[in-house]
């Protein structure tokens, strides 16, 4: 991530916090944008075209605005962005802002791998134990599955793995048992 794109995320940040605008809603409303912007090449002509006018750019942002439930700081990001020439690093200002909105709403992103499928009450305590272990509020779990574990589960939170997987107790006996004789 570029440090250009952080600063944007961190400017978007402070703007949606300053209106006390819903930080979530705000990033779905540029991100639904980011995805028209991808799907249509006329409007990424239009934006990115020096020889348009800026006012006739505001235009077609201030016709889409409504159509796409843009907040006014939401368009006033994208059109921001697209006078520094910067529509083509949009994904990455989002990923940035996703991360600054993530800690400022302590949500924690955590990645569980287990030998076979979860139900939902499962996943329910697991949340609510990795959320305790967190301090934070909410929990974005994925689930994968990974029948080598042979049981239990493997959790990562951030840069830190917590492996209560039967493959890993098995390999640890094992080291005991070399490790005594």
């Amino acid at each position: 991530m570029a440090i250009v794109d952080l600063r944007y995320a961190r400017a978007l940040a402070q703007v949606v916090s300053e209106q006390k605008l819903d930080v979530l809603a705000v990033e779905k409303q540029l991100r639904d944008f980011a995805a028209l912007l991808v799907g249509s090449p006329d409007l990424r002509e239009v934006l990115a075209n020096p020889s348009i006018p800026e006012k006739q750019k505001l235009g077609v942002l201030d016709a889409l605005a409504p159509r796409l439930g843009l907040e006014k700081a939401a368009r006033n990001f994208i059109a921001l962005v697209a006078h520094h020439d910067r529509l083509h690093e949009l994904d990455e200002m989002l990923e940035a802002y996703h991360a600054i909105a993530d800690q400022e709403l302590r949500v924690a992103e955590v990645e569980v791998t287990s030998a076979l499928p979860l139900d939902e009450a499962s996943r329910q305590l697991i949340e609510q134990k990795i959320a305790a272990l967190t301090g934070g509020e909410r929990v974005r779990a994925t689930y994968r599955e990974d029948k080598s574990l042979l049981g239990g589960a493997i959790v990562k939170v951030g840069s830190t793995i917590y492996d209560g997987s039967v493959r890993a107790q098995l390999e640890q006996l094992k080291l005991r048992l070399m490790n005594a004789a």
